[in-house]
């Protein structure tokens, strides 16, 4: 009888291969400068747009662009690039914000109904800011045993809500900004269908950091309340910022570094291998030390400051800007590098076909 007809897994010697074989990405039309970042917050425009790397970065508009909207816009995208139907789906997972249209609530199945994945199942993975590799680790497994063979992950957010320009404590959330990006991942797709194959991830966190970056209403200990909302405890907000700036210097190069070798050593390749690091935003300092460490050159990665910081969207963000301008090509290694906070550093490796 056929694999299919007795519901057996494949053994631990004959995994599946996971291909990527679709990429979509959306963002709001609307964007906010980096001089109307700096005239909001009283920060000189030059360490805006220099030293936090925002020139400029996309916003909801206030009547639409939720997580959902920008999800669904970025699926139809991902799944019109790999040919593919919604009905061809066995696993939609969302692996965006928290912050999205409704609260206690699953966006993941609202994008299922809304592009009409009838035979799919959802649900939603938070990594934060290090979501996407999670995500791809999570699924690629599934995917490698046979527990699904097509899944679409998807991923929005439009924190930059959250964000008061009145705190300078939490002005290295200043960059947050508005989008989606959505893949298509498949069990031994095609050769003509597959954009780039699945290999290793690696993840490390460090629990510490848990409570550094708060919303202090709305949880369980401090429900909403129309105090809550007069004191405007429902932004985020970082209750020691030297604190957190002190400990998180010393550990965060070294755990960005770690998880990018560990997943490209699972993967059989190291540094000297990688040509494109897919990265989520950060500081410019920081991020031009990260891809030197890790050896790339100009073209070897895209700085998100048309952008600001997506979430876990930066990374799909950040390779689509590669293929766009060409730096991403058959026979490439790409790295995605992420890291959330609480605080997880995680990274996937992928092989790009083209």
């Amino acid at each position: 009888m056929s694999e299919e007809a007795t519901g057996a897994r494949p053994d631990a010697t004959h995994l599946r291969e996971v291909g990527l074989t679709g990429l979509g990405t959306y963002v709001p039309d609307e964007t906010v400068s980096g001089g109307e970042i700096a005239a909001a917050s009283d920060i000189p425009r030059d360490v805006v747009v220099e030293k936090m790397g925002v020139r400029e970065k996309h916003v909801a508009a206030p009547d639409g662009d939720h997580v959902t909207d920008m999800s669904v816009a970025a699926a139809e995208e991902a799944l019109s690039d790999a040919g593919l139907d919604a009905a061809d789906l066995d696993l939609v997972l969302y692996h965006g914000s928290e912050y999205k249209d409704h609260v206690v609530w699953s966006a993941a199945a609202n994008v299922c109904d809304r592009i009409v994945a009838e035979d799919a199942y959802a649900h939603e993975s938070y990594a934060l800011c290090g979501g996407a590799p999670v995500a791809i680790r999570h699924t690629a497994a599934q995917l490698r045993t046979g527990d699904v063979d097509t899944a679409l992950l998807v991923t929005a957010s439009r924190e930059e809500d959250l964000v008061d320009y009145g705190d300078e404590d939490a002005s290295f959330m200043f960059n947050f900004g508005a989008g989606a990006a959505a893949t298509v991942l498949e069990a031994d797709p095609p050769d003509d269908r597959t954009r780039a194959v699945v290999r290793e991830s690696a993840a490390h966190t460090d629990g510490s950091f848990s409570m550094d970056v708060v919303m202090p209403a709305g949880g369980s200990k401090r429900p909403a309340s129309a105090d809550t909302v007069a004191e405007g405890l429902h932004a985020l907000s970082v209750p020691d910022p030297e604190d957190m700036k002190e400990r998180l210097a010393e550990v965060s190069a070294p755990a960005f570094l770690r998880v990018a070798d560990g997943s490209l050593e699972k993967s059989g390749y190291d540094r000297s291998d990688v040509d494109f690091v897919a990265l989520t935003h950060m500081k410019r300092s920081f991020h031009e030390h990260l891809v030197s460490e890790l050896g790339v050159g100009e073209d070897g990665h895209h700085y998100l400051d048309g952008y600001g910081h997506v979430q876990s969207a930066d990374q799909g963000l950040a390779l689509r800007e590669g293929l766009d301008s060409g730096h991403v090509e058959p026979g490439d290694v790409v790295l995605f590098l992420a890291a959330g906070t609480g605080y997880t550093w995680a990274a996937t490796v992928l092989e790009w076909r083209g």
